[in-house]
């Protein structure tokens, strides 16, 4: 049961960045901080990540995309 906890589903973040042709490669790209693939990957999926790691992806989002989303853009948790 504790894993269901941790398993939100696809996240918003999922939808924007295939809208905008993004892949993890361009948000650890983007990021000037210690982002991986794998963060990006857990983050689509919905596995739920730490307040530190979903700031990280959100300002590697936004910094890829020169856009000013939000939390509650990128994630539902």
């Amino acid at each position: 049961m504790k894993s269901m906890d941790r398993d939100l589903g696809e996240q918003p973040l999922r939808r924007l960045m295939d809208d905008r042709g993004l892949k993890a490669q361009d948000l650890v790209a983007a990021s000037d901080e210690q982002i991986t693939h794998k963060m990006v990957a857990r983050a689509c999926k919905g596995r739920r990540l730490t307040p530190n790691v979903q700031g990280k992806i959100l300002r590697a989002y936004n910094r890829a995309t020169q856009s000013s989303v939000g939390m509650p853009d990128l994630f539902r948790y």
